[in-house]
């Protein structure tokens, strides 16, 4: 299983958003990391999330820790992982 780490795109397993892709922006504490989707590209709110009910893929995009919505939309566009974010 691929590390949990700022930038690494994962799959939502529990809640509302279930079965939609994500991205992790911050790792909190050993439980929680903050997630999103961005909403505009896969409507997942930016959130704190338990990582047991996120799976991490092996996509990765570059980021910085606390990277806003926009600057997270324009990694994934320029690193041309729109489609991976899409499925």
């Amino acid at each position: 299983m691929p590390a949990i780490e700022v930038g690494r795109i994962c799959i939502k397993q529990a809640g509302r958003e279930c079965c939609t892709r994500c991205v992790i922006v911050d790792v909190m504490d050993k439980s929680f990391v903050l997630v999103t989707g961005p909403k505009k590209l896969t409507g997942v709110k930016r959130r704190r999330v338990n990582i047991s009910h996120i799976m991490p893929i092996e996509e990765k995009i570059d980021i910085t820790r606390g990277a806003s919505d926009d600057e997270v939309f324009q990694a994934i566009e320029a690193q041309g992982k729109l489609d991976v974010m899409k499925d």
